[in-house]
């Protein structure tokens, strides 16, 4: 393994050089990188943040390594020895460039998305497929800085890719309408959708193969992509969250309408202003419709801010609506 004896000179200075380069990247770590990050704190723009918490450690990684591959040139090796520990120190830092190359990306995909009501939503599914994408180039990189021709590699990949996808037909089908489904905006993350099935609730996410809806009691349901892509969607966030909320009320033949009417709108606006989820702005309106067999029928639209607001809109306006008939 060595061409020659080592020396108590060599072992010293192959040690001071893994220790220096050890050292100083724990300096350049606690030093250099804390201060920037105290600075990255003060700024507008998040990016900043997310690169340097991405790199988090990086600097001790690397100069270790320097001061490693250092002390292999030091050292008295064989060309053969000295060439295979080169190899995996290059590989070692060119693994670390790419996981740290996908965290920056993936975050920024996640923090465009968050803040970007025109680009991608916020769902796992973009994020994985960038990770996953930028690990695939970052494999082939390191392979072909190896020497390893990965034309034939590709070539393979292609031909057992067709076999793949035939055998995962399911899975691909669910991959597919997870994407169909995010970027055509049917649904997002935070939206209350119900479908045709019955199911209702927020849409917490968007995966590779599932849509993972919760429910008002905090269950979880989850729905195959393929299948979300195929039911009819009533989705009460699109347009807008604010929505009508249609209260159906019954009076005796002999109320007299016009007071019936003006005594509705008034306990209506109260309730609309003074709880929570009301749209306060919103003129509530009052529509006879019905000669029923024991009363008038009609109907009062409120609005309130989001689907889930309608339950205690609803419920508040009809008990103040019972006591002020009385």
């Amino acid at each position: 393994m060595l061409t020659e004896a080592i020396t108590l000179k060599d072992i010293i200075i192959s040690a001071l050089l893994v220790f220096g380069g050890f050292t100083l990247g724990i300096l350049i770590e606690r030093i250099i990188l804390a201060r920037l990050r105290r600075f990255a704190t003060r700024t507008r723009w998040e990016g900043d943040e997310i690169v340097i918490n991405a790199i988090k450690g990086v600097p001790v990684l690397w100069l270790g390594v320097t001061g490693l591959y250092l002390a292999c040139i030091n050292l008295p090796f064989i060309p053969v020895i000295e060439d295979i520990l080169k190899r995996v120190l290059f590989v070692i830092v060119l693994v670390s460039a790419t996981i740290i190359l996908a965290r920056v990306a993936v975050s920024f995909v996640n923090l465009h998305s968050k803040k970007s009501t025109s680009a991608l939503p916020s769902a796992s599914l973009f994020a994985n497929l960038t990770r996953g994408l930028i690990f695939v180039f970052g494999a082939l990189f390191i392979l072909n800085a190896l020497g390893v021709s990965i034309t034939p590699l590709l070539t393979a990949l292609g031909v057992g890719g067709l076999a793949v996808a035939l055998a995962l037909q399911p899975t691909l089908s669910n991959l597919f309408a997870g994407i169909q489904i995010i970027v055509s905006k049917q649904l997002e993350p935070g939206d209350w959708v119900e479908l045709d099935s019955g199911a209702k609730g927020y849409v917490v996410d968007v995966s590779w193969r599932n849509t993972t809806i919760r429910e008002l009691p905090n269950n979880l349901i989850i729905v195959p992509n393929s299948t979300l892509a195929n039911s009819i969607i009533t989705n009460f966030s699109r347009p807008q969250k604010q929505m009508s909320v249609i209260i159906d009320v019954g009076v005796s033949y002999d109320s007299d309408l016009a007071k019936v009417e003006k005594v509705t709108i008034d306990v209506a606006k109260k309730v609309v202003k003074e709880i929570q989820g009301g749209e306060a702005e919103f003129e509530p309106i009052i529509r006879y419709h019905t000669f029923a067999d024991f009363s008038i029928n009609f109907s009062v639209i409120l609005r309130v801010k989001e689907y889930v607001n309608k339950y205690l809109i609803r419920h508040e306006f009809i008990k103040a609506l019972h006591e002020r008939y009385k």
